[in-house]
């Protein structure tokens, strides 16, 4: 899972690496489309969860016809909640990024650059509702090498389409956001060859309606808070752009180059929770409750310990670590003093999505939901606001940190009290 989640980010820090040598106003544009490029991302994460929780019960209880038929339905709901966003988004682009507070000087690349992304979501959709399929099986190691392969064909096609290189056209953003459609087209050929022939997760007989529906809300039943839970992060860190769009493109590029990083660090934390979903779904089917306490123990602590050592090594190297990816010395130090304010809880924030994925997996996202809208609006946005006052860009990263300690803390409690019932009811149902 690791090797996956680390792909998933190399594969936006490659991007990143390429763009900056293009300029400041096309790096900001990147950072202008992240947080909607997370939004739809989480309702897409939202049926992906979804179907790991359904799929991964029924392959714990030894059903696989009836997995097969998840899959299926599940790829299919992928495909229409794709075409829905990618009809809504090119008709908003322009509006999204004035609303974002994206300049006159950056709007023109930041359209450029999504216009031809959304033409490519049905290719990122189905291959990571396939991939969550292939882990609910117990398999991580298949759809790891799945995004490893989109990262190799991205990392070759990025400077040719780019810069225009060995013969091929110089397409500047429109080059990187085409070679990600090509790339993500191959992992989407690779996941269904796989899921069909090996995995037999791939029905080809047409169900009923009664069928259809009733898969489609077991799924969206646990993927829907999910997903807007998901919707949450970008839609706040929407918010925290418009702040930081008071500071100018600097202070937006290196929030930008800062997010990436942060995710690169936390890669194994985030693998530790995705892997939560398929454990704790097949032992939950099998009814074997002290496997899914003793993992989510085990996993914590852990997360604590890995954000430790994350927040000592950012606090000396992440300087020369930003300058990376820019050559601008205002840049880099705002990206350095992102890193260094954040990582202090990062720990925790693995926490978080450690325990919210169980809690989802158990059938309780509403309570995974709450802590997430929590922690965002009513912890990170009002401290952001109230801090920038003191510390100017600064104090926007102090309500992110505020955000992650406050919400690994309050997830922490939260999901003790929901294994504690689910146990308690299982017992009881048994002795009567």
């Amino acid at each position: 899972m690791m090797l996956g989640i680390i792909s998933m980010v190399a594969f936006n820090l490659i991007d990143a690496y390429f763009i900056g040598q293009l300029g400041e106003n096309e790096l900001a544009a990147i950072s202008f489309t992240f947080p909607v490029v997370m939004l739809i991302f989480s309702i897409i994460q939202g049926v992906g969860i979804g179907a790991v929780s359904v799929i991964a019960k029924s392959i714990g209880q030894g059903n696989i016809n009836k997995a097969a038929r998840e899959t299926t339905d599940a790829l299919l709901l992928g495909v229409i909640v794709s075409g829905f966003f990618i009809i809504v988004g090119i008709l908003t682009l322009e509006p999204t990024f004035r609303l974002l507070g994206a300049s006159d000087e950056v709007l023109p690349f930041a359209t450029e650059y999504l216009n031809i992304w959304y033409y490519a979501l049905f290719f990122v959709t189905v291959p990571f509702v396939g991939n969550s399929a292939i882990r609910a099986t117990g398999d991580s190691i298949t759809p790891s090498l799945i995004m490893l392969f989109a990262v190799i064909i991205n990392a070759i096609l990025d400077p040719l389409l780019i810069f225009g290189h060995w013969g091929f056209p110089e397409l500047g953003l429109s080059g990187a956001a085409i070679a990600t459609a090509i790339s993500r087209a191959m992992t989407m050929v690779l996941s269904l060859w796989i899921l069909y022939k090996r995995e037999k997760l791939i029905s080809l007989q047409i169900p009923s309606l009664k069928v259809l529906m009733g898969c489609w809300k077991a799924i969206l039943q646990v993927g829907i808070p999910s997903g807007v839970s998901k919707m949450i992060v970008p839609i706040t860190q929407g918010v925290l752009t418009v702040m930081l769009s008071a500071y100018g493109e600097k202070a937006i590029a290196g929030f930008g180059i800062g997010t990436r990083i942060e995710f690169l660090v936390s890669s194994l934390l985030f693998a530790l929770a995705a892997s939560t979903g398929p454990f704790t779904g097949q032992n939950y089917g099998a009814q074997k409750f002290e496997r899914i306490e003793k993992a989510v123990k085990i996993s914590n602590s852990f997360s604590i310990l890995w954000g430790t050592v994350i927040f000592i090594l950012l606090w000396f190297i992440a300087k020369p670590f930003a300058s990376l990816f820019t050559d601008d010395p205002i840049i880099a130090q705002t990206t350095a003093n992102f890193l260094r304010i954040t990582s202090f809880f990062y720990g925790l924030q693995g926490v978080l999505s450690i325990t919210n994925t169980n809690m989802n997996t158990l059938n309780k996202p509403l309570l995974a939901f709450m802590v997430i809208v929590i922690q965002m609006f009513f912890i990170c946005i009002p401290v952001a606001y109230g801090s920038r006052q003191y510390f100017d860009e600064n104090g926007i990263f102090i309500g992110i940190a505020a955000a992650y300690g406050v919400g690994g803390i309050a997830s922490y409690f939260t999901d003790k009290y929901v294994f504690r019932q689910i146990v308690y009811n299982y017992k009881s149902s048994i002795n009567t």
